[in-house]
């Protein structure tokens, strides 16, 4: 296992005098990515400034690779950590391989000229990142995605050890997100380059991450592995999430149920179910869910939109009692809508309830 290469040691942040967050212990392994989560105004911007030295630190210490920062000239940290924060730049009459060449500038003599080994390396950067076909194009007529990656071949051409980034997917559809984060992937898993960024989207650092660091208030409230962080109560309770459902299984976001009597009935499985679920919810219609077994992809999103949902334990055949109980609530309702096609002998009790279903004439 490789050595810690970004550390902070009993760090403060604020602005002015005013601390915001205390003790702050985060590590950094090269070849691994380490992600800030937490709600909005948390301070996560806050602690990436601080660490890149865009803010004094109040107290305690970042190390780069065992050396001190604040013992560290611009030139050195360039060479070792290179940065992408939210701020938008506005080069003026720069060429997107301009913008990417001045990460060359820490290697340069005084007057910043590039030699045939640097002008080298910005090709290089600008393929990685799929943007050799913009190096003639200004920088700031291209498109917010095109932006970002051109700031990342840009970081890479630093030849870093470590990179800092602060919400990198802000401005980019979801095609963008996915294709920064996995060149941001393989270039941690190819030149083992330590990462330290913040995310808004779960679902990604969920993904993405190595390691998670939890900001909430005036603390580090949570380290650990996606694993150990990503469950539903306590993401719930990080966001502080009153209005819908967090469902760690899925990696996503639940409106609140529809409130009431249920409407419909719906027969789901295998995930045939989930676009029902979420259309009727869309539509204020109060609906019941089964039979669905426990362990089922249809059951978390069933439970979270659902009025009622009559489940099975995991793997088991279904019960005559979770039968009788799933067709009265059925018989109950106005409407039924199957989602199944076909139904095996562990849901043979299913295709019974569908039978029941279009016997009553509730089929739609």
């Amino acid at each position: 296992m490789s050595e810690d290469y970004i550390v902070t040691e009993n760090m403060t942040v604020g602005y002015g005098k005013v601390p915001l967050i205390a003790r702050i212990e985060i590590h950094v392994k090269r070849g691994q990515i380490v992600t800030l989560i937490g709600p909005n105004g948390a301070g996560k911007s806050t602690i990436l400034k601080s660490i890149i030295r865009q803010m004094d630190l109040l107290k305690g210490a970042v190390y780069l690779d065992h050396a001190s920062m604040k013992d560290m000239t611009e030139k050195q940290i360039a060479r070792r950590m290179s940065v992408l924060m939210t701020e938008r730049i506005r080069p003026e009459l720069m060429t997107c391989e301009d913008v990417v060449a001045t990460g060359r500038y820490p290697y340069t003599g005084r007057l910043g000229i590039l030699n045939q080994e640097d002008h080298e390396k910005v090709r290089e950067a600008m393929e990685l990142v799929h943007a050799a076909d913009l190096g003639k194009r200004d920088f700031m007529e291209i498109s917010d995605g095109q932006k970002q990656r051109v700031l990342l071949a840009r970081a890479i051409c630093q030849e870093p050890e470590a990179i800092v980034l602060d919400e990198p997917t802000s401005f980019l559809d979801i095609r963008h997100k996915l294709e920064l984060l996995t060149i941001l992937k393989n270039l941690v898993r190819e030149k083992q380059v330590a990462v330290l960024l913040s995310l808004h989207e779960l679902d990604l650092a969920q993904k993405l991450s190595d390691y998670i660091v939890c900001v909430n208030g005036d603390t580090i409230e949570r380290c650990g592995t996606p694993e150990e962080i990503f469950t539903s109560t306590y993401i719930t309770q990080l966001y502080g999430i009153s209005k819908g459902s967090y469902h760690a299984e899925l990696g996503c976001l639940e409106m609140e149920p529809v409130k009431g009597k249920p409407e419909v009935f719906v027969i789901g499985g295998n995930g045939s179910g989930i676009p029902v679920y979420r259309k009727l919810q869309r539509r204020g219609i109060p609906f019941a869910a089964g039979i669905l077994h426990e362990n089922d992809i249809d059951y978390p999103v069933a439970k979270a939109l659902a009025a009622e949902v009559v489940s099975e334990a995991p793997f088991e055949l279904i019960k005559d009692e979770t039968y009788e109980r799933a067709a009265a609530l059925l018989t109950s309702c106005g409407q039924v809508i199957c989602c199944l096609k076909d139904f095996g002998p562990v849901n043979e009790k299913n295709r019974r309830l569908a039978e029941l279903g279009r016997s009553r004439e509730k089929f739609i």
